[in-house]
């Protein structure tokens, strides 16, 4: 039987039961939180709707519910307090929160694949991981998965083409220091260049328009609706189906790096192939100077805030 856990029902978790209700991708789906009340409310709100939807058990309950779990998903987190709280004393008050919840969930099952979804999710993933000391393919974080739909959104808008024929990747932090894979970019099986050769575009003045655009996309939903919710619940749906169908899909979800691209001991978004046991394998596709050099530096700056926590 498949059975999701989400820990957290604010909005990201409650979007992602919601997704996955529709999707009819599992069986059972449960919602823990603090709030139990709130819990409570959002799965009979759910319930309400299995009369137009495939066949799905969804209920609030308890760490207990973990012991049989498929995968658990990780949502709950603090919020930043204002404008002058530092994303390091953001990760240090979410950190507190994730070890919290590991503990719990380890007094259950140490056999349920983690998925990490807490901001600065790289930073939570390894505190998870860390804590935890379950092996790297069983805890990893969703990464840059949604900043590379939103990679992929923006280049089929400027191309006109449906985003599903777009091929392209974020890798790195899932944060301002993430890296725009430009020279691995493929549209009908040519590069970017060939593409725009073909379609008269200027492949630079794609470059300088999406660029700012990918980066800003979050901090621009957030300005204008509070949080961000249906882009990432449908990215972690694509997680989820990619573990619950073993698609060995390749996704760039966020894992422990242990020399690959040169790096270790950190957590990073890099192109993983995900099936039923977590992360398979870690794919390192070559890169340029220029982008190796970009991921470099996006891995100091969260070494940075590692050293801190």
């Amino acid at each position: 039987m498949s059975k999701i856990v989400i820990i957290g029902a604010g909005d990201v978790g409650n979007t992602l039961a919601y997704t996955l209700q529709i999707a009819g991708l599992v069986e059972e789906i449960v919602l823990i939180d603090q709030n139990v009340e709130r819990a409570r409310g959002e799965a009979m709100d759910m319930n309400h709707g299995l009369f137009f939807v495939p066949p799905v058990k969804i209920y609030a309950g308890e760490y207990s519910d973990c012991r049989d779990a498929t995968v658990i998903v990780i949502t709950a987190g603090v919020r930043q307090r204002s404008d002058d709280e530092t994303r390091i004393e953001l990760a240090a008050r979410n950190a507190i929160v994730c070890r919290s919840i590991t503990e719990q969930i380890l007094a259950q099952t140490d056999q349920a694949l983690l998925v990490v979804v807490t901001n600065p999710v790289d930073l939570m993933t390894q505190v998870i991981l860390n804590h935890s000391r379950l092996p790297r393919e069983q805890v990893f974080g969703s990464g840059t998965v949604l900043d590379s739909a939103r990679f992929r959104y923006q280049l089929s808008l400027l191309c006109d083409v449906d985003p599903r024929n777009v091929h392209a990747y974020v890798i790195g932090e899932h944060g301002d220091s993430q890296v725009l894979l430009w020279d691995h970019v493929y549209i009908a099986g040519m590069s970017l260049v060939q593409f725009c050769e073909r379609i008269s575009l200027e492949e630079d003045v794609i470059r300088k328009q999406i660029s700012d655009t990918v980066r800003q996309s979050a901090y621009h939903v957030i300005a204008a609706k509070g949080s961000t919710r249906y882009g990432v619940g449908l990215a972690l749906l694509r997680i989820l189906s990619a573990i619950i169908r073993n698609e060995n899909s390749l996704l760039t979800v966020s894992t422990a790096l242990s020399g690959e691209y040169g790096l270790s001991n950190l957590c990073l978004s890099v192109p993983c192939i995900v099936g039923r046991t977590g992360i398979r394998k870690i794919v390192e596709i070559p890169l340029a100077p220029q982008l190796r050099k970009a991921l470099h530096e996006s891995a100091r700056f969260l070494q940075d805030i590692v050293a801190s926590l």
